[in-house]
């Protein structure tokens, strides 16, 4: 007799050999001893997670000769003919070949017939989303108010497709997908009892690529066994599934991060002569870059002492910067591989990718600080780098530079992939010195010709001055958007476009600002006119313009920019470079 395939021969036959559902066991193992049961249930979920599965074990309960539990006995005959599909009570029902009216008619005309060996009438309707519209019709009377003995199970993979009539007449269950340690577990424990041969490493490559599957997972198993030749090793099933060895992947990031471009190329050469598919080791190194980086703030003491110790040492050796630009080129690439002229080429240039745009300098130190580190720095010329983060006397200001798409299109086009980057920030620390003081009303006089005022120690210069007030709201529109007409002694005449601006309130809390800066009580005359001369706001604008000409310049000029430029076609989108207080 032929051997059973291990997805077959290690199905599960009860609630407690079931692998991965336990939301879904709970509820129906307390409904089934609570006697509490539905008459219609929707199982949903991927393939492989136990669907139909559980519909087998929910029959068997139903109907075993010693009552109904969530443990049925599993040797009774009602139990083992469900076992085997020759149950005359458990009908399943393939809704993929068997979806039309005519079909659904004559399992509800046999429905209302009482069970002819068990309790209920269990009726399984498997892809239950492929019936037609006419079909579903037909099944909704029946499907709302059954006779009592009629169970019906409905499984599908896409719920969305169910109509909503129907989805209301059910309880139903959403499967999870598998977790890849469940998949472990389950598939060591198969191989002990089948006394097979195995290691760890090679299940935990199985239960990766099952993708949340236990049938994939036992299909693959199946065919591991057969390539190993009677074991289950991880070298034999990483050449099966074409999956790239734990250590090859460390050595490939720690020369990506020392910039080693030769061997990287012997790497990628090498894995595409070992048949290697170049898109899973691209996907395989995300999840690295990922665990990497999760290594420099969490213990990863989880991951075995050999995988511990590679996370730990790459994690000491990449700066957090340099993990997320690869993260990016990475995802992105695997995304692209498929437009590049062959696999090799587009594989190569992806890893060429990641070292060209590492940000410049050592990569195998974390910051010194908790301050922000600047990419558009670490990237550039010292010469920018100098422009772009030198102190000046200027208001704060922090230059952007996006270089990825989104919805606000300040990118640089069309290059898809670059190092993410952090404002720079550009502060000039002001110093207020503030006295209370006793201040006289407020008084207008004529305007007269500004002078500076030697009895305050003030120089003329309004616009700086009314940028150092510490005043918020309309009180410093007033102060940064007026002009200095005139200064006598402890007496300012000042001129504002807006008379709302020029309201006593507005006036007085100006005033009093002056006071406490020059610890002195002073006058001040409000004018309302056109403003012709110079304001802290048309000042603050002025400086803007400079500081965001002479940094599209620094970038325009800066040979990583050029580059990008030249190889990639990239360009600087016109009020992509901006400078924010």
């Amino acid at each position: 007799m032929s051997s059973q395939v291990l997805a077959r021969k290690w199905r599960p036959r009860s609630f407690s050999t079931l692998v991965g559902q336990d939301h879904v066991v709970r509820a129906l193992s307390h409904a089934l001893d609570t006697q509490r049961l539905h008459h219609a249930y929707l199982f949903t979920g991927t393939r492989g997670v136990g669907k139909t599965t559980i519909a087998r074990i929910v029959a068997k309960a139903l109907n075993c000769e010693k009552g109904v539990s969530s443990t049925p006995c599993g040797v009774c005959t009602a139990c083992t003919e469900v076992d085997s599909g020759r149950y005359p009570d458990y009908i399943e029902m393939d809704a993929a070949s068997n979806r039309g009216v005519a079909e659904m008619t004559q399992i509800l005309d046999a429905a209302v017939y009482a069970p002819s060996a068990g309790r209920y009438k269990v009726y399984v309707i498997d892809e239950v989303h492929m019936l037609t519209n006419t079909a579903f019709n037909a099944m909704l009377k029946t499907l709302e108010e059954p006779p009592g003995h009629i169970i019906f199970i409905l499984a599908t993979t896409d719920p969305q497709k169910v109509p909503v009539t129907v989805l209301s007449r059910c309880l139903q269950f959403s499967l999870k997908n598998m977790p890849q340690p469940a998949i472990v577990d389950h598939a060591a424990h198969v191989l002990e009892q089948e006394n097979i041969p195995f290691d760890k490493a090679a299940l935990q490559l199985i239960a990766r690529c099952a993708n949340g599957s236990m049938r994939d997972a036992l299909s693959l198993l199946d065919q591991a066994i057969a390539y190993g030749g009677g074991q289950v090793q991880r070298e034999s099933v990483a050449q099966m599934l074409g999956a790239i060895d734990s250590h090859d992947l460390y050595n490939l990031l720690g020369n990506v991060l020392a910039g080693k471009t030769a061997e990287l190329i012997a790497q990628a050469d090498a894995m595409q002569a070992n048949g290697v598919a170049l898109d899973n080791v691209l996907a395989d190194f995300s999840t690295l870059i990922h665990r990497v980086a999760l290594a420099q703030v969490i213990d990863p003491s989880d991951d075995g002492q050999f995988e511990s110790q590679q996370l730990v040492t790459l994690a000491s050796q990449a700066a957090p910067t340099a993990l997320q630009a690869l993260y990016q080129i990475a995802i992105f690439g695997q995304r692209d591989l498929p437009l590049a002229p062959d696999p090799l080429s587009g594989f190569t240039m992806c890893l060429l990718r990641m070292v060209a745009f590492l940000p410049a300098g050592p990569v195998n130190a974390a910051p010194a600080s908790n301050k922000p580190v600047s990419n558009v720095a670490a990237a550039a010329s010292p010469k920018v780098a100098q422009a772009l983060l030198a102190p000046t006397l200027a208001p704060s200001a922090t230059l952007k530079v996006s270089p990825f798409p989104s919805a606000s299109a300040q990118v640089v086009k069309p290059l898809p992939i670059a190092p993410p980057v952090a404002p720079v920030d550009v502060i000039a620390p002001v110093d207020v010195t503030t006295t209370e003081v006793n201040v006289p009303p407020i008084e207008i006089t004529p305007s007269v010709e500004s002078k500076p005022s030697a009895s305050l120690g003030f120089d003329g210069d309004w616009p700086k001055l009314a940028a150092a007030i510490p005043l918020s709201g309309v009180a410093r529109q007033l102060a940064t958007t007026s002009e200095m007409l005139s200064i006598q002694g402890d007496a300012f005449e000042i001129r504002v476009a807006l008379k709302i601006l020029a309201e006593a309130a507005n006036v007085t809390r100006l005033r009093d600002a002056l006071s406490e800066h020059f610890g002195r009580p002073v006058r001040l005359n409000v004018v309302v006119g056109a403003v012709q001369g110079q304001t802290a706001d048309s000042v603050r604008k002025i400086y803007q313009e400079k500081r965001l000409k002479e940094a599209n310049a620094a970038l325009e000029a800066d040979p990583v920019v050029q580059s990008m430029i030249k190889e990639f076609g990239a360009s600087i989108v016109p009020g992509s470079v901006k400078t924010q207080e």
